[in-house]
């Protein structure tokens, strides 16, 4: 499931949209998490731009949990996993 692959690499993890949508566009990111439940005017912005450039994206169920395999106490949108 996409929350262990977010916990093995906190490392390599860029946390939030507007992050995410930077890092995509230069070419950083090789894969893309966002919660079902994150506002979907923010998140629809990744998803276009994931499929644009050819990123693979995956969608998990909670912004709550998504920040807890983060290591922050919020909840995530968003999380783009680095190269």
């Amino acid at each position: 499931m996409s929350y262990e692959k977010v916990t093995k690499n906190r490392s390599q993890i860029i946390i939030g949209t507007k992050q995410a949508l930077k890092a995509m566009h230069n070419g950083e990111i090789i894969e893309v998490i966002i919660a079902e439940d994150a506002n979907r005017q923010i998140t629809q912005k990744v998803v276009s731009l994931a499929n644009e450039l050819g990123i693979p994206y995956q969608h998990v169920d909670s912004m709550k949990t998504l920040g807890a395999a983060c290591g922050i106490e919020v909840g995530a949108s968003t999380v783009a996993l680095r190269k």
